[in-house]
């Protein structure tokens, strides 16, 4: 975002209504997503008009109406401006991902994690992806890093065929495997105990998926990255709430494991933090 939004809108819109203005957008390719209130609707065209000024490469402007909901974490979305369309090109990392914003979750806000994770990946390393969505996450590592084997999954049948695609567009076969299906069938039918290193990018059911991160692992052990939403009050540590209950979590497992990293990812809205802990698991009994 090169400006925030009530800056470009600040001679536009009156100041009563500024205030009910989203502060922040995204931009996925040339398509950008902006949130509307019901007090900011009535000018969308305004808004989007705004965007497109700047942002020169955008050609589509989508209204985001209401959190991200269900199970694939979809976005309801509504065309204001430009061309009518929802599929896109994101270029990022050295990777490009085609992606349709309205079937599949997207976020190009993580861009930066996701090339910290390729950082600490090994040569030789196998990594398992439970929530792959289109494959930023397992492609960014396998061109980054000298992976063997990312093995992607998601639940989500559309998103498994951007994956598809992704992982040709970017020459990444033989490194990513895209595997359809629920994190946890998958691990117990064709993943137990392979991975030197795991991803658990979906915050909404990381913690429920936690015992299938430890079976995914070898028995040696290895990393789990775990990612979670935490609501805070004034003065209290996002990082240690969630540090606290999965540390919690992890020993009633009877797993030994130490967080060598706990840090917010992002904010996500007031009193809303993304966190990610990075967990070595020095051993593996389940």
């Amino acid at each position: 975002m090169k400006r925030r939004l009530r800056e470009l809108l600040s001679e536009v819109l009156p100041p009563e209504d500024l205030a009910c203005v989203y502060n922040s957008y995204d931009i996925i390719g040339d398509i950008a997503v902006v949130r509307l209130t019901p007090a900011s609707e009535k000018y969308n065209r305004a808004i989007a008009e705004a965007v497109m000024s700047v942002h020169k490469n955008v050609k589509t402007v989508l209204a985001q109406k209401g959190p991200v909901h269900g199970d694939f974490r979809l976005r309801k979305l509504e065309w204001v401006a430009g061309e009518d369309k929802t599929i896109v090109v994101h270029k990022k990392c050295g990777c490009a991902f085609s992606v349709d914003v309205a079937e599949c979750y997207f976020s190009p806000r993580l861009m930066c994690e996701r090339m910290r994770i390729a950082g600490q990946v090994e040569s030789g390393e196998v990594l398992v992806n439970m929530f792959a969505g289109v494959g930023c996450f397992s492609i960014i590592v396998a061109k980054h890093s000298g992976v063997l084997k990312a093995y992607s999954i998601d639940v989500s049948p559309v998103a498994f065929q951007f994956m598809r695609e992704n992982i040709r567009k970017n020459g990444a076969y033989g490194k990513v495997i895209p595997l359809l299906g629920d994190a946890k069938q998958v691990i117990e039918g064709r993943l137990t105990h392979v991975a030197d290193r795991v991803l658990m990018p979906l915050p909404g059911k990381a913690f429920e998926y936690l015992p299938f991160a430890l079976l995914a692992l070898k028995k040696s052990g290895g990393w789990i990255h775990y990612y979670d939403f935490e609501y805070v009050s004034k003065n209290e540590s996002p990082v240690g709430r969630v540090m606290s209950k999965v540390v919690k979590r992890l020993q009633l497992l009877d797993v030994d494991l130490a967080v060598q990293l706990g840090r917010i990812v992002r904010t996500t809205g007031p009193n809303w933090c993304q966190v990610v802990l990075d967990i070595r698991v020095n051993s593996s009994s389940r």
